[in-house]
C-alpha cells in the first residue's frame, strides 16, 4: 500500500480553508437567528448589525433595506441633525421685550412682549429667573398688556391622532401641543397630596405655587393609612377653558406627587403661568394678556432674557426620556422660515439624511416618531449612526443620550445576557396604534473591543398579536450577545 503526502502548499491551503470555514460558521452563528422567529407570527422585520472597522464586517441582517416605522428611534435622526446644524453648545434664548421705557416709578408705559425662543426645555424655573431679572431692571407695573409671541412656530397643526384628540381631552403629557413659546413641555402640572383626615378630598395645588393655574375638578378622596393609592388624571377642555380632573384615592400617609397633563394650547398655558409669576413678584398690568403669532416689534429692546441648556444637554434629555415634546420642538427649530409646521421639520430632517451616502429610503414627518408615517430602514439608521461615530467633535454629545441596558433610565431594557447589559448603548421606540412597533438601535463593543452598530425595526399590523417588549428584547439581547462574544 502506498502512502501519499500532500505538498506543503496544499497542506497550507487546507488549513486556511478550514479556518475560513470556521470563521464563516462563527459569523453565521452570530446572526439574528432568534429575532427572526418573530416573522413566523407575521411581524415584519428590518435588522442589521455590523462592525465599524471594516465595510465587510456584517454580522447579521434581516431585510436590512426594508422600510418600516422606527417609532422613537426617529429621535436619533433628530439628535444627529440638530448637533450637525446647531452644534453641541448652541443655546435658545427666551426674552421679555418692550418698545417702552420704565419711568422712575417703575412703570413700563407700553406692552411687555414675551418672545418664545423655541427652547424645548423651558421650565417654570427659567420663568422665575426671567421675571426676577425683569424686576431687577426696575419694572413694577406694565401700563399695557403681556403679549406672548410664538412667531417662530405655534400653534403647530396636529398630524397624529393622539395630538389631535388631545385638543379636547388628554390623559398624558406626551401629546402636548407644540409652540416656540411653550413652557413645562406644554403641560399643566398639579401637585397631589392627601388631606389631613381620611374621607376628605385630596389636596391639589399647582406645582409652582399655592393655587392651581387652571380649573381643577377634584374628585380625589383621602383614604386611611396604607389603603393604597390609585390616581387618575385627565385634562378636559370646554368652552370655559382647560380643566384638570383628578379622581381616585390617596392614602393618608402617602407622599405628594406631581402630575403632568398636556394643555390644550401651549402659548396660552405659558401666558397663564407667566402672569401668575409676575403677580407673585408684585408686577401688575392694566390690560389682560394675549397670545399672538406676530413677530415682536423689531425696535423692541430686551429687558430680561434667559438661555436654555446647551443643545448637547437638551439632546441627552430628549433621548434618555424619549420626550416627544422636546424632540418635535428641536426639529421645528431646524426650519429656517417662521410659522414652521411638523412636515417642514420632517423635511429638514430628510435634508440632513440626504447628506449621508448610501442611506437609502427615508420618510420623516416629525422629529419624535409619534407617527407610523415615519419610515426608514435598519441599514439607513446604521449609516447615520456610523456617520456620527466618525465625527469626534459631535459623537460624545450624541452617544450620551443612548442608554446602557444595565443602567438605563427605562427599566424595561434592564434584561438579557451580561455582555448585552454591559456592552450595548441603545435607543428604543414604541408605538401601539394603529399597529405595534418595537424598534431599537445603537452601538455595541465586542469582546475584543471592536465598535459596532445595530438597528432593529419590528412592525406588526392589525392582524398580528400583541407585541410586548419581552418578546423583542429577549431574542434581540441573545443575538447581540452572541455577536459581541464571537468578536
Amino acid at each position: 500500500m502506498r502512502v501519499f503526502f500532500a505538498p506543503r502548499a496544499v497542506f497550507l491551503r487546507t488549513v486556511v480553508t478550514a479556518a475560513l470555514m470556521l470563521y464563516a460558521g462563527s459569523s453565521a452563528w452570530a446572526d439574528f437567528a432568534q429575532l427572526s422567529q418573530l416573522q413566523d407570527d407575521g411581524f415584519a422585520i428590518s435588522a442589521e448589525a455590523r462592525l465599524l472597522d471594516s465595510p465587510q464586517a456584517t454580522l447579521g441582517t434581516i431585510s436590512p433595506t426594508r422600510a418600516l416605522s422606527p417609532a422613537s428611534v426617529t429621535k436619533t435622526y433628530m439628535a444627529a441633525a440638530t448637533l450637525n446644524r446647531l452644534g453641541p453648545q448652541h443655546r435658545f434664548t427666551t426674552r421679555l421685550k418692550s418698545l417702552a421705557r420704565t419711568d422712575s416709578d417703575g412703570v413700563l408705559n407700553g406692552d411687555l412682549w414675551f418672545e418664545g425662543g423655541g427652547d424645548p426645555g423651558l421650565t417654570s424655573e427659567n420663568l422665575w429667573r426671567l421675571v426676577q431679572r425683569l424686576q431687577q431692571a426696575g419694572v413694577r407695573h406694565i401700563n399695557g398688556q403681556l403679549v406672548v409671541s410664538q412667531w417662530r412656530f405655534g400653534p403647530v397643526e396636529c398630524i397624529t391622532t393622539d395630538r389631535c384628540e388631545a385638543r379636547k381631552r388628554v390623559a398624558n403629557a406626551y401629546s402636548a401641543p407644540l409652540s416656540s413659546a411653550g413652557v413645562n413641555f406644554g403641560s399643566w402640572c398639579v401637585n397631589v397630596a392627601p388631606a389631613a383626615k381620611p374621607g376628605e378630598p385630596g389636596h391639589i395645588t399647582h406645582c409652582d405655587g399655592p393655587q392651581a393655574l387652571t380649573t381643577v375638578d377634584n374628585q380625589l378622596v383621602t383614604k386611611p393609612d396604607n389603603s393604597g393609592t390609585q390616581i387618575s388624571a385627565e385634562r378636559i377642555t370646554d368652552a370655559d377653558g382647560d380643566v384638570v380632573r383628578v379622581s381616585g384615592q390617596i392614602s393618608a400617609n402617602a407622599g405628594s406627587r406631581d402630575i403632568y397633563r398636556g394643555a390644550s394650547a401651549g402659548a396660552e398655558q405659558t401666558s397663564d403661568t407667566l402672569t401668575a409669576m409676575l403677580g407673585r413678584f408684585g408686577i401688575t398690568f392694566t390690560q389682560s394678556p394675549r397670545v399672538t403669532t406676530e413677530d415682536v416689534p423689531h425696535a423692541a429692546k430686551t429687558l430680561a432674557a434667559v438661555d436654555s441648556k446647551p443643545i448637547q444637554e437638551l439632546v441627552r434629555r430628549t433621548l434618555n426620556y424619549s420626550n416627544n415634546y422636546m424632540a418635535d420642538v428641536l426639529a421645528l427649530n431646524l426650519v429656517e422660515t417662521p410659522h414652521a409646521e411638523l412636515e417642514q421639520a420632517g423635511q429638514a430632517l430628510e435634508n440632513y439624511v440626504a447628506t449621508l451616502p448610501d442611506h437609502g429610503e427615508v420618510t420623516l414627518k416629525s422629529g419624535s416618531g409619534l407617527t407610523t408615517d415615519n419610515r426608514t430602514t435598519a441599514h439607513g439608521i446604521n449609516v447615520m449612526l456610523e456617520s456620527m461615530y466618525h465625527q469626534s467633535s459631535l459623537f460624545p454629545s450624541f452617544v450620551a443620550g443612548f442608554q446602557s441596558p444595565e443602567n438605563g433610565v427605562m427599566k424595561f431594557i434592564r434584561r438579557g445576557p451580561e455582555s448585552f447589559q454591559h456592552n450595548v448603548m441603545m435607543k428604543t421606540g414604541t408605538l401601539n396604534e394603529p399597529y405595534a412597533v418595537r424598534a431599537a438601535a445603537g452601538y455595541f463593543r465586542t469582546a475584543q473591543g471592536r465598535w459596532g452598530v445595530f438597528s432593529v425595526l419590528v412592525n406588526g399590523d392589525r392582524t398580528t398579536p400583541y407585541l410586548n417588549w419581552t418578546k423583542v428584547l429577549e431574542p434581540l439581547s441573545a443575538d447581540l450577545a452572541t455577536m459581541i462574544n464571537a468578536h
